[in-house]
This record gives structure tokens, sequence and C-alpha cells, in this order.
């Protein structure tokens, strides 16, 4: 701290101007993302990363079911006219190498993302690891039942069907856009059966719902303003008039102190989703069926 009268040092004026109101643009670059499966899992640890990189924007070029000589030969010809960097899963040997040869040839930085995994896993377990492209997405017990389980969510939404309830996994409770279906498609697709009825208020829910046992019952809520938001920006969609109860917010504060006090009751536990993504609701939602069932303390 200067001391008393001591005029206190300043930047000058146009470097303050710069340094305050000039912000840097986002660095643009292209992302290749190879893949003799889906892409579906390469793209997922890219975007995982590239949300540590803010001031980052990426442009990809997804190569899918890359698995013989002539589809590599169209993504490398992809990658040589938008160079960037490469990320791929392949576990072909003769593609890999073709891979990284033409990338190195062209100073392409390229990166093979699962193999410190596997790698480590064969070390660890003693086993060689296998070659088979696209084995995570077989059509195996697993993968009917997601399919099982999906068909069962478009089933159950909504309350559409209430009588046969106790062979759900997991049963959602709320009030209008809090998110129920996408969450329950969301839980699907990681093989739950998950159904869901809204929340009206001074609608009485189905009876039977108080005496299922199989089910994890949990009720989801939100913040009244966000619902307020999203509400108005569904009855624009649907072409109708915002001035409805429906987007009211005195009355949504009362659907949800409706819809809280039904759980609290029936002691179900309640998740706010007001700041979650979907995958965060449904992580926290099977972190409680795996505390119930004894996988977690």
């Amino acid at each position: 701290m200067p001391p008393a009268g001591f005029p206190i040092p300043t930047l000058p004026h146009f470097l303050m101007t710069e340094t305050m109101t000039t912000k840097p643009e986002p660095r643009h670059f292209h992302l290749h993302l190879v893949s003799d499966a889906t892409g579906e899992t390469i793209k997922s640890v890219a975007k995982a990363c590239l949300v540590q990189f803010r001031e980052v924007a990426a442009e990809e070029h997804v190569w899918s079911l890359v698995r013989t000589k002539g589809h590599l030969e169209k993504a490398i010809k992809g990658i040589v006219e938008h160079p960037g960097i490469v990320f791929y899963t392949l576990v072909d040997t003769r593609l890999r190498d073709m891979l990284e040869a033409e990338c190195r040839h062209a100073k392409i930085p390229c990166v093979s993302v699962l193999d410190p995994v596997l790698n480590e896993l064969a070390r660890y377990l003693g086993h060689e690891r296998g070659a088979e492209p696209g084995r995570q997405h077989a059509m195996d017990t697993e993968y009917f039942a997601r399919i099982d389980a999906l068909n069962y969510v478009m089933s159950h939404d909504d309350g559409q069907v209430t009588e046969n309830l106790s062979t759900a996994d997991i049963l959602l409770l709320g009030v209008s856009r809090t998110s129920k279906t996408p969450t329950c498609i969301y839980l699907a697709n990681r093989g739950y059966k998950a159904a869901n009825i809204p929340i009206i208020l001074d609608h009485p829910l189905p009876p039977q719902i108080f005496d299922l046992k199989q089910p994890l019952i949990v009720g989801l809520t939100e913040d009244p303003e966000r619902l307020v938001m999203l509400r108005r920006n569904r009855l624009r969609m649907l072409h109708e008039s915002e001035n409805t109860d429906y987007a009211d917010i005195e009355k949504i504060r009362e659907e949800l102190a409706y819809a809280r006090r039904i759980c609290l009751q029936n002691k179900w536990p309640i998740i706010d989703v007001t700041r979650r993504s979907i995958e965060e609701t449904a992580a926290a939602i099977l972190q409680l069926y795996d505390r119930r069932a004894g996988r977690i303390t």
C-alpha cells in the first residue's frame, strides 16, 4: 500500500482498455474421431476432455465403422485435407499402423484413446487383449435388456400404464417439466425399467403406488422460476397462451409444495434437478438404487 498522498500507479490508458475489453477468441481446430464401431465411445471421451478447454472450438469429423483399408483411406483423405488432431479406437493392427504412419508423414498428432486402459487391464489381469471391432455394441443379453427397458419406458411414460408398475426398477414422480421422461430414457439405456407419473395439484396419485415394494420411488423437483421459463417455452412451442395457471409462478409453487408433501409423507427421496444434467440426475438416482440394494453404503 503506497503511503498517503503517493499516486497509485496505473496502466497506460490504451493498455487498460485493451486488457479490460479484449477477450481471446476461441481457438478453432479440427478434431478427427476414427472408430471401427459406432464412434459413441470416442465421442464421449472427446467431449469429456474438451469441456476442460473453454477457449477452444473443435470442429468434429467422425469416421465410424472404419473396418477396411478402403474405409480408412477415405478417413485419411479427410484428415489430410483438414489437419488437426486424431483420436482413434481401432483394434485391427494393420489399420492402426496405416493410420499412424500416414499421420506421422503429415505431421498430424494421432492418439489411441483406449490403449492406456486396455494395456493396464491386460497387464493386471494377465490376459491378452482382444481385437474384435465393436464388441462393446454386441447384441448380447445386456443389449436386449436395454431394448426391453426402453420399450417399458415408452409404454409407462407420463402415467400411461399403472397396472403393472410392480415390474419397474425405478418410478419417478414430479410435476410437469421436471425432466421425468428424458431421465427415464437415459435410465433405460443403462438397462433399468423406469416409469414416471406426473403429480398434479389436488389430483390423487394412483392408489396402487403406495403399495409398491420393488421399484425405487423418487420425487423430482425444480426451482419454481426455472419451471416458469420451461413451461412458457413449452406453451410457445405449442402456440398457446402463456397466461395460464400452468405458467403462473404462484400456482407452480403450490404444485411443488404439494408434490414435496406427498414425497415426504411417504418417505420417498427427492432430487432437485434445477442444476443437474440428465446424466447427473440419473447418477444420483442410481446411487439411491444401489444403496437400497446394499451395493454401496
